[in-house]
């Protein structure tokens, strides 16, 4: 069912079936995130990603997406999104980006998670992926129903500007250029979930809505470009970013994260937020 500004408003049967698509998308980030070493090059998680989303009973979402050539996004150090993979060798000490998206029965599942390769990692990078997770999951406690979309936007920013910028002596970056967004039928409808913003704005939150709840920091100025590729976005000043996402439902009673293992269940209990997934 559609509402206004053609946000959709799914059934509970429908946000089930997106769970399936993001179970595999959650198993899929697993797979690949275990499989991340020195040597092993991007393309080869592609194709590992590619098979363990097909063996789920899925069709991989950004395949063919806008003529993107890839079953997943793997972006490396000053790579922020929409990394193509290919023959680039990741080194311990790398800061690798994953994105997958799965489609089961025409309902997609879409998540992402950053990780270092093996190794002594820059300086900065553990602050950058802690912080990073943290926004998402503060991003992810300020969806309830009768809320509106930039609270969550809020409570990321929020969560950013908050840190002790002590270690690094400079704040963290957020990329503005590239949001969240509503997810369902379709792997980006409205509405768009920006990662800054002030709370109270924006479509209304209400159970059956679906959305991808992804900030992106970086360690420099958070200004991007596009490479030839017209694909792979990276900081203009080569500082190094991170990304995470999750594929985030409202339900009746209260917040079901549909791409992460146990529907978000432990996370969401630590901040307070009722968990509206199947018990």
């Amino acid at each position: 069912m559609l509402r206004g500004r053609g946000v959709e408003i799914k059934t509970p049967e429908q946000l089930a079936q997106m769970r399936r698509a993001g179970l595999v998308v959650a198993g899929t980030l697993e797979l690949v995130a275990d499989s991340v070493a020195d040597g092993v090059t991007t393309g080869d998680l592609d194709v590992l990603a590619e098979q363990h989303i097909r063996g789920g009973g899925a069709m991989p979402s950004f395949l063919g997406y806008q003529g993107f050539p890839a079953s997943i996004c793997v972006s490396v150090n000053q790579q922020v999104v929409h990394g193509i993979p290919g023959s680039l060798e990741l080194r311990a000490g790398d800061l690798v980006s994953v994105d997958c998206g799965a489609i089961v029965d025409g309902w997609h599942g879409d998540a992402a998670v950053s990780l270092v390769v093996g190794g002594q990692p820059e300086v900065g990078v553990e602050t950058l992926l802690a912080v990073t997770e943290s926004a998402l999951w503060q991003g992810i406690s300020a969806v309830r129903a009768g809320g509106r979309v930039s609270d969550v936007s809020a409570a990321v920013e929020e969560e950013v500007r908050s840190y002790d910028a002590g270690s690094l002596g400079h704040g963290l970056g957020i990329v503005e250029d590239y949001v969240g967004h509503g997810i369902g039928t379709a792997m980006h409808q409205p509405p768009n979930v920006p990662n800054s913003g002030k709370p109270g704005r924006g479509a209304r939150l209400v159970p059956g809505i679906a959305i991808a709840i992804e900030p992106m920091l970086t360690l420099g100025d958070p200004e991007t470009t596009v490479l030839d590729d017209d694909w792979t976005v990276v900081t203009v000043d080569g500082s190094w970013a991170a990304h995470f996402e999750h594929t985030v439902a409202v339900t009746e009673t209260g917040v079901w994260v549909l791409t992460a293992p146990d529907g978000g269940r432990e996370r969401l209990a630590t901040l307070g937020v009722p968990y509206g997934g199947p018990a």
